[in-house]
Parts: structure tokens; C-alpha cells; sequence
């Protein structure tokens, strides 16, 4: 009998350490084997993803991730609505973009720090506001303390993935901070906490 939870988990954890073939691995066993998982495909297609174009694959596996809970159907709409508009229909990834929110920046390029947490205000949760943005724009982050809130907002919202990005980006302007090391900890409790749920 296959554990399909401990196998996924498994999986997912590959992906957050960036083994995206052992994770394309055990997602395709799991898509055979289990051939009316609507789940199983879109992990495999972020490993896919993932060999072009790293940061974007997390972004969705995170935002998948989080959003499969509340409605798994929709969420998986969303997903293939992104990857389509990233393929390169120009119109329809300006409709997904207009879609995520009016509230969202109008630049595709970076959101200030100060001017995303006036964003997390009006929209009322970090989660529903870095998710109107995960997509098609970057937070600039210009100081210390704004990249410690950022990624510990990050990971208290089960965005694990896209925060391991940002302290693997940022670790080499913040060597030995013990900060560094207390988030990096944070994320493998998280990491391991998700594998154990059932």
C-alpha cells in the first residue's frame, strides 16, 4: 500500500530544496499510480517550471500550496491560467494580472517595502496581499529590519518556498547574522512541521 501523504511529502520537501528532478520523480509516480489526483500534475509541472525559471516555480508552488486548502479547483484554474499567460498570450496574462486585484501595484517591475505594507493594510492579511502580487511584482527591500519582517511574514503565511528564495538571495549581504540563521531554522521547523501533518 502506497503512502501517498508521506510521498508527497517527500516530494514537496525535494522541491524546497531545490531537487526538482527526485521531486518530478516521485510527483509522475504519483500521477500514474494515482491517475484521478488532480493534485499530483501541477507539482510535477512546477518542477518543469523550475528549470527555466526557479523563482516563478516557487511562487507557485507556494501559492498553490496555500491555496488548494480553500478550494482546490479554483486554485488549480489559477495556476494554469499563470503558466498560459507566462507562455507567452500576452492578453491573457494582462487579463490574470488585471484579475489578481485593483488594489495591486500598477508597475510589473518592484513594490516598495513601505508601500506593500500600505497593501497588506487595505487588503487585510499579508497572505491576500502578497498573493495579489507574487506574480507580477517584486517587493524591493531597502533596509534590514523590512527583510526580517518580510520573510518571517513569509513563513508565518506558509510561504516557505519564496522565503528560502529571498534569504538564499539576500545571505550573502547579511553573512553570519544570527537573524539569518533563527529564520533559516524557522523554515526547516516549518518544513518539518508540514511534512508530519496528515
Amino acid at each position: 500500500m502506497i503512502n501517498q501523504n508521506r510521498l508527497l511529502n517527500e516530494a514537496n520537501n525535494y522541491f524546497l530544496d531545490k531537487k526538482f528532478d527526485k521531486a518530478m520523480f516521485i510527483y509522475s509516480a504519483l500521477s500514474n499510480e494515482f491517475p484521478s489526483n488532480k493534485e499530483y500534475p501541477i507539482y510535477a509541472m512546477f518542477c518543469d517550471i523550475a528549470n527555466e525559471d526557479e523563482a516563478k516555480a516557487q511562487s507557485l508552488f507556494d501559492y498553490f500550496d496555500v491555496a488548494k486548502n480553500e478550494d482546490l479547483d479554483e486554485a488549480i484554474k489559477y495556476v494554469k491560467d499563470i503558466i498560459e499567460a507566462y507562455d507567452g498570450d500576452v492578453n491573457k496574462m494582462m487579463d490574470v494580472l488585471k484579475d489578481l486585484s485593483t488594489s495591486t501595484v500598477d508597475t510589473l517591475d518592484a513594490i516598495k517595502y513601505e508601500d506593500f505594507k500600505s497593501l497588506v493594510t487595505s487588503r487585510g492579511s499579508f497572505r491576500e496581499a502578497f498573493e495579489d502580487i507574487m506574480f507580477s511584482t517584486k517587493v524591493a527591500i531597502e533596509s534590514k529590519t523590512d527583510f526580517f519582517d518580510f520573510v518571517s511574514n513569509l513563513i508565518d503565511n506558509g510561504f516557505d518556498s519564496t522565503a528560502y528564495s529571498y534569504l538564499d538571495g539576500f545571505t550573502q549581504y547579511f553573512k553570519y547574522d544570527e537573524a539569518i540563521e533563527k529564520l533559516y531554522k524557522r523554515l526547516e521547523e516549518s518544513k518539518f512541521a508540514n511534512s508530519h501533518k496528515q
